[in-house]
């Protein structure tokens, strides 16, 4: 299903999708959200587009196997439960910033936790949805 419509269309909402999705990935610190709702919107504005553009155009927007971003979000989220071990506080305690920043506001061991999630969830979808669409 290739219409002009939905190339058209693609073409604007990848970007819109991939800001919603880092949108969700800050707000979930507060509110409903975080890392694997702002991961799944990612992995969505991707699959659109390879629905509207071909998963060979998508794979070269890409530029690398979604499947590296696995390993380096679990080591994100890893390291950042076992930073609080260097404080001798528990592993995954939160340690957070005293000052709020303007955009992300409080920073903290939970946002690049949340960050590790995100990208773990957006390796994990893109590899799932790439492989089965290359064997049809």
């Amino acid at each position: 299903m290739r219409t002009i419509i939905l190339k058209t269309a693609s073409a604007y909402l990848l970007p819109v999708l991939l800001l919603f999705s880092v949108f969700i990935l800050l707000r979930g610190h507060y509110l409903p959200g975080g890392g694997f709702v702002g991961g799944l919107m990612a992995s969505i504005a991707f699959v659109l587009h390879a629905f509207a553009n071909g998963l060979s155009n998508t794979k070269t927007l890409i530029r690398f196997h979604p499947g590296f971003l696995m390993p380096v979000g679990l080591a994100l989220a890893f390291l950042s439960g076992m930073a609080p071990l260097m404080f001798d506080l528990p592993f995954m305690t939160g340690l957070w910033y005293p000052e709020a920043i303007p955009v992300i506001g409080s920073l903290g061991s939970a946002l690049f936790f949340d960050i590790g999630v995100y990208l773990v969830v957006i390796g994990v979808t893109l590899t799932i949805i790439f492989t089965i669409a290359d064997t049809i």
